[in-house]
């Protein structure tokens, strides 16, 4: 897949993306209210791509317990902020570079980096500063793999990005599975039920070049082993592909822009409880609606809406939404668990010998160390953080001055662990993220986008893979199931085939 048709197909998808709201192609009336529970991506995505389904009429609320943003958070280190959650975007990622182009805001300034693996003892691979090095260290120890693992995801992304063309007329999907499918086949349902490390065995990857680097990558973007489903996995070593970007100013200024553009109001404020209510209309008939039971500052309310989406995990630990009046039941927590992976900062000196080399601080080039499956490491990763906006004249600080460090590990670090990897601390900080779920092959049923009637789930999507892009695949989907369900407009709900069906349209 070239560049060259990369980039039409992105100015393609993206120019369509700005069309406004279609036309409604029915004569029923609009919903007059409509609740998104969750300001995280997801959340705010939706009240977004609702606003351009609905129209200006519909109110819609957005309800979030903490911060709008959600798992994209930064922390300010002595005057500066840094991202804390998620940090990089795939350049294909084009509901992301819409939301972008759309709020009028900026690609953060690129500040070179290099890569470094680490083995618990030593550094078994540094990049160069010269492609050409890269390539033939690469090529001496694993041959043609690292070029093969390209070409892999290339063909996975392929059929990934039919999903911006099936959205683009305004095709939707009732679960995540009838979703995979209509963009990859079989063959995107038989990696979620198959490790990565089987899947690419099978392709013909040695199980040295899985080891030494898919494991890497695999450990720094899901704080799991290539033992994870094979599809997250594809996901997250397209996350270690070039041209990954990042928003000036952070990250989470895209969730904050898209409730301000979907004209949505923010309602601080915990979600306890979620039932049915029907109501007596004028005509004579009963009208059916949704009841939201949430705690605010001024303490318990409630309110009536007409469609409800909920974009915030109904798992173990990260949500108690209680569902009552539903047949059949909704349960407050869907099976599986979430993968705990605990960010650290730290504002320090790094202790070279750790990572078992006797150079000078330095000589310590590289900025981003990632691990290998070794039960005797602490961390998955170790990373050189800049601040989320880069002034006009930014240099990092001198190899003797204190910088910032981003470490993942599963667990907490003990200062015995902090003092074996730093020199000295100024200050710490530590945030425990239930970041993503834990991708246990074979894949379990995944919850259904539809909940009930008008009521749906976002977060559905996650346990396919969890980014920022799929967040925002989601929500389209949601926004435009909510609105052919809402309409009676069935045809565009699970269809088959659409691949060819589009193209011989095209």
């Amino acid at each position: 897949m070239s560049l060259s048709n990369l980039s039409v197909k992105a100015l393609l998808v993206l120019g369509i993306c700005q069309v406004g709201r279609r036309s409604l192609t029915s004569a029923s009336e609009p919903p007059k209210k409509i609740a998104v529970i969750g300001a995280g991506i997801g959340g705010s995505s939706a009240a977004y791509f609702l606003r351009q389904e609905f129209g200006p009429s519909v109110k819609i609320d957005v309800y979030e317990a903490g911060t709008v943003g959600g798992r994209l958070a930064t922390e300010n280190v002595k005057g500066h902020d840094y991202e804390t959650g998620g940090s990089v975007i795939h350049p294909l990622n084009l509901h992301m570079k819409h939301f972008v182009d759309r709020l009028g805001l900026s690609v953060r300034t690129n500040v070179p980096s290099k890569m470094a693996i680490f083995n618990g003892k030593e550094l078994t691979f540094e990049e160069s500063d010269w492609f050409i090095v890269n390539f033939l260290r690469m090529l001496w120890r694993y041959g043609l793999n690292s070029i093969r693992m390209h070409m892999w995801v290339e063909g996975i992304l392929d059929k990934f990005m039919r999903i911006y063309q099936y959205q683009q007329f305004g095709y939707s999907f009732s679960s995540v599975e009838q979703l995979l499918h209509a963009m990859g086949g079989d063959g995107f349902l038989t990696l979620l039920n198959q490790t990565l490390e089987e899947a690419m065995l099978a392709d013909g990857f040695s199980q040295v070049f899985i080891n030494d680097i898919v494991t890497a990558i695999t450990r720094v973007n899901y704080g799991q082993s290539v033992r994870l489903s094979a599809f997250v996995g594809a996901v997250s070593l397209a996350g270690a592909d070039s041209g990954l970007w990042a928003v000036d100013g952070g990250n989470k200024r895209v969730c904050s822009g898209l409730l301000y553009n979907s004209k949505a109001e923010l309602i601080q404020a915990r979600v306890t409880a979620v039932s049915t209510k029907t109501r007596p209309s004028k005509s004579g008939t009963v009208a059916n609606f949704y009841e939201v039971n949430y705690i605010g500052d001024s303490g318990p309310a409630h309110s009536l809406y007409d469609i409800v989406v909920v974009a915030t995990p109904l798992h173990q630990g990260l949500s108690d939404i209680n569902f009552s009046g539903f047949s059949p039941p909704i349960p407050s927590h869907f099976p599986g668990l979430y993968h705990q992976t605990v960010a650290t900062l730290v504002l320090g000196r790094l202790n070279v010998s750790y990572l078992g080399t006797n150079v000078k601080p330095a000589d310590i080039v590289v900025s981003e160390i990632l691990t290998t499956d070794n039960e005797a490491l602490a961390i998955n990763s170790l990373s050189l953080l800049d601040p989320i906006s880069i002034p006009l004249d930014y240099n990092r600080p001198p190899a003797g001055e204190s910088k910032v460090w981003k470490i993942f590990s599963p667990k907490p670090l003990s200062e015995e662990q902090l003092g074996a990897i730093f020199e000295s601390r100024e200050r710490v900080w530590v945030k425990p993220w239930l970041a993503y779920p834990s991708y246990t092959p074979p894949q379990r049923r995944m919850p259904p986008f539809i909940l009930h009637d008008r009521l749906f789930y976002l977060n559905a999507i996650e346990w396919a893979a969890s980014c920022m892009e799929m967040s925002a695949l989601a929500a389209r989907n949601v926004a435009l199931l909510a609105h052919h369900r809402w309409h009676g407009q069935t045809a565009k709900i699970n269809q088959e085939d659409l691949h060819t069906r589009l193209r011989g349209e095209l």
